[in-house]
C-alpha cells in the first residue's frame, strides 16, 4: 500500500475491483470475467509519477484484477485507437503469427511495455483476468506471459473506500482527504459492479468535492457518479439526497453505441448468442440526473469539465492521452 509522505504533493488511484460482470442475456449466464483498464491509468501514472505521492484504494480494499482485453495494442493508440482497431482486426482475421503482428506495431508494443513496468512497480501482482471467446489473438497470448512476468512480485495491499473516509474522519488519524490534489479513476468493465450503488462511492465523492480535490474519471468509471445520491452520516447510516451537489453537471462517458460494437463484434460477444448487460452507462448517468455528453463516432475523444464541481470526465482508453494533459493544465491553475 502507498500512503502519502509530506515531502510531495498527494494523488489518490481508485481502481475499480470487481472480476465479474453479470449479464442479464444470454439468460442464466454466469457472467464474464473483468476488471480495470490498465491503459486509462498508466499515463496519468507516467505523467505525474516523478512529482506526486500515489495512495491506491479499491472498493472494498481487494487486490484489483486486470483486464487483459484492455491490453489488446490498438488500446495504446490514443486518439488513432479506431484506425489501430481495424487494421489489428484486418490482421487477425486469417492467418495470424503474433511475431509478425507485434513487429509491424513496435511504437504500441513499446507503449504497453513501458505501462506493464509501471503495473509492476506501483500494484505489483494482480491477478488477470481470462481470455474470452471473442478475444484479441494477440492478447491471448500475451495473457500467460503476463502472468509470469509478475508471479514473483510482491502483492501490494489496498485500502478500501470506507477506510479513506473514517481515517479523514479520525481526529487522531494524521490522513487527510483534501491533502490530495486530485483522485483519479480508471475504467474497463469493473466500476459497472462496484462503483454504483456504493454509499461509500458516495460520501468519498462528496468529501473530495468539499475540499477542492479534483476529480478525475474515464469511460466505464464515471458512472461512479450515480453513487453521488448517497452520503454516510458519522454513525455509519446512509443517507439519501436525489438533490445532491453534483446533480446536474455535464459529464461524458462510454457511449451506448461502443458498448454495443463490443457486446456484438468486440471481445464480450459470446458466439451465437445475443450478449447483454444489465445497462448501459451513459443511459444510467442520464436517469440519475446528469447531463451526458457523448460523440455519434465512438473513436472520437471527448472530454468534459465542470468547473463548479472540479469534475473532469473523459469517454475511452483513446481519450487517455488528452485526459491527462487536461488534467495537467487544470492542476497548474491552483
Amino acid at each position: 500500500m502507498n500512503t502519502p509522505t509530506a515531502s510531495k504533493p498527494k494523488a489518490l488511484i481508485v481502481i475499480p475491483s470487481a472480476a465479474v460482470l453479470p449479464l442479464t442475456e444470454p439468460a442464466g449466464h454466469p457472467g464474464v470475467s473483468t476488471g480495470f483498464y490498465l491503459v486509462e491509468m498508466a499515463q496519468v501514472l507516467k505523467e505525474f509519477g516523478d512529482e506526486y505521492e500515489f495512495t491506491f484504494a479499491t472498493p472494498g480494499g481487494i487486490v484489483p484484477q486486470l483486464e487483459i482485453n484492455g491490453l489488446g495494442l490498438p488500446m495504446h493508440a490514443g486518439a488513432k485507437s479506431g484506425a489501430a482497431m481495424v487494421s489489428a482486426t484486418a490482421a487477425q482475421a486469417f492467418r495470424f503469427d503474433v511475431d509478425t503482428f507485434r513487429a509491424k506495431r513496435p511504437e504500441l508494443v513499446s507503449r504497453r511495455d513501458s505501462e506493464l513496468a509501471l503495473a509492476h512497480h506501483y500494484l505489483g501482482r494482480l491477478p488477470v483476468s481470462e481470455s474470452l471467446p471473442n478475444s484479441d489473438k494477440e492478447v491471448v497470448v500475451l495473457r500467460d506471459d503476463l502472468i509470469k512476468s509478475m508471479q514473483d512480485l510482491p502483492e501490494h495491499t489496498y485500502l478500501s473506500i470506507e477506510q479513506l473516509v473514517h481515517r479523514h474522519r479520525d481526529p487522531e488519524d494524521t490522513f487527510d482527504l483534501g491533502a490530495f490534489d486530485f483522485v483519479h479513476m480508471p475504467g474497463g468493465h469493473a466500476p459497472m459492479v462496484d462503483f454504483v450503488d456504493n454509499p461509500w462511492l458516495g460520501e468519498l465523492l462528496h468529501t473530495l468535492r468539499e475540499n477542492q480535490v479534483l476529480i478525475s474519471l474515464i469511460c466505464h468509471a464515471p458512472i461512479a457518479m450515480a453513487s453521488a445520491k448517497y452520503r454516510v452520516d458519522p454513525h455509519g447510516a446512509v443517507v439519501t439526497d436525489p438533490e445532491h451537489a453534483f446533480k446536474g453537471a455535464r459529464v461524458t462517458t462510454v457511449a451506448k453505441s461502443a458498448e454495443l460494437f463490443v457486446l456484438s463484434s468486440g471481445y464480450l460477444k459470446i458466439p451465437g448468442k445475443k450478449v447483454r448487460m444489465g445497462y448501459f452507462i451513459d443511459e444510467a448517468l442520464k436517469d440519475a440526473g446528469y447531463h451526458v455528453q457523448t460523440t455519434a463516432n465512438p473513436a472520437a475523444v471527448k472530454i468534459v469539465w465542470e468547473e463548479g464541481v472540479r469534475l473532469l470526465t473523459s469517454n475511452g482508453p483513446h481519450a487517455i492521452d488528452e485526459h491527462t494533459a487536461r488534467l495537467r493544465t487544470l492542476l497548474a491553475r491552483r
